[in-house]
């Protein structure tokens, strides 16, 4: 007999809390672009992302900054200046994020 995980059963494992972090269209795409540029100014992230609006940037950004994976700096001048960057938690999420790229080249069709 096959044995199953249940809804509940299956909310308990790292696994699930993980794939929590970084679902969504953009999660992925803006840590690796922190990773790859360091500190990004919120314009700069916007071009780096291409076709993205103001709205679905902004929650991004929100969600990712609630889950302590990038932290945001505002400087106190005109115009407003906002910095992003990995924090410590969102660098460890990295070589996870290289690994699932790595084993998708080595299997895409």
């Amino acid at each position: 007999m096959a044995r199953c995980i249940g809804d509940e059963s299956f909310k308990d494992t790292g696994l699930f809390y993980t794939l929590k972090l970084i679902k969504g269209k953009y999660k992925m795409r803006v840590l690796y672009t922190l990773m790859e540029f360091g500190v990004v100014r919120y314009g700069e992230l916007k071009r780096y992302l291409g076709k993205i609006s103001h709205k679905m940037l902004d929650s991004t950004l929100k969600e990712l900054e609630a889950d302590n994976l990038i932290k945001r700096k505002e400087y106190d001048q005109i115009p407003l200046k906002v910095e992003y960057s990995l924090t410590e938690r969102g660098k460890s999420l990295i070589p996870l994020l290289d690994g699932l790229c790595a084993w998708g080249d080595s299997h895409k069709p």
